[in-house]
């Protein structure tokens, strides 16, 4: 692994507490870290830039942990993705909460400043993430490592420290429970129907 990772042995002299290689290592993995973290929250979400750096600091902690059973870059960016999806459930959470003690109904985010196509794209990335959230968390970063970060199977299998039978299993059950949510509503098989 150390021959194909070329962030291995940076990572091995931040956790002996080289300071200039831990500052090295954190500059080579954060703008992959930032886009998991723009991927999972949107783009335009103030919450992006939060998420990433708290990411940052899991991955920090977490180095000591590390195995080398993945890259150092895809160990980076599973911490940058739990962080991001949990982040986006407190979110959730306290929003709901927000608008139930207000008594609103949720906010539609359009402005006339967009084109029909671009709100409709945005709409369709806010509902597909919002389904995230209503999977149980190994499902759903299962499926966000596989289809939003692109990893292959045996590269989630490797992140999660699970079996690659396993990981098709978390698949299969996310991808039926979306289904069928989607199923549920008319109008969100709609919107997603409408992908490009």
């Amino acid at each position: 692994m150390a021959n194909r990772d070329p962030l291995l042995g940076l990572a091995r002299q931040a956790t002996q507490g080289d300071a200039d290689a831990m500052r090295r290592l954190l500059i080579a993995v954060g703008p992959a870290v930032h886009r998991v973290a723009r991927t999972i929250l949107g783009v335009s979400n103030a919450e992006a830039c939060d998420a990433a750096q708290e990411s940052l600091v899991a991955f920090v902690t977490a180095l000591e942990r590390f195995r080398g059973e993945s890259s150092v870059l895809h160990f980076a960016c599973r911490v940058a993705l739990n962080v991001s999806i949990s982040a986006r459930r407190k979110a959730a959470a306290a929003g709901s909460a927000l608008q139930a003690f207000r008594g609103e109904a949720p906010s539609r985010a359009a402005t006339s400043l967009r084109s029909d196509d671009e709100l409709a794209a945005q709409r369709r990335r806010d509902t597909i993430r919002s389904l995230l959230d209503t999977l149980p968390e190994v499902q759903a970063e299962t499926l966000a490592l596989r289809f939003v970060l692109d990893y292959t199977l045996r590269e989630v299998a490797q992140a999660t420290g699970a079996p690659e039978n396993t990981v098709r299993s978390r698949l299969r059950l996310a991808k039926e429970a979306l289904q069928q949510r989607i199923e549920e509503d008319p109008a969100l098989a709609g919107l997603l129907r409408n992908t490009a």
